[in-house]
């Protein structure tokens, strides 16, 4: 996961819940965001 940017991981989580992905990828991503400490929100 760590060969994405910031940037890319973030719009990859917000593309996921967007295009409703399952649960676990989405999950996934929000682990790797808050590993980062990446704030995660979406408004």
């Amino acid at each position: 996961m760590h060969s994405l940017s910031d940037k890319q991981l973030f719009d990859s989580y917000k593309k996921g819940i967007e295009l409703n992905l399952d649960k676990e990828f989405i999950d996934l991503l929000e682990k790797e965001l808050k590993s980062r400490g990446l704030e995660v929100e979406i408004a």
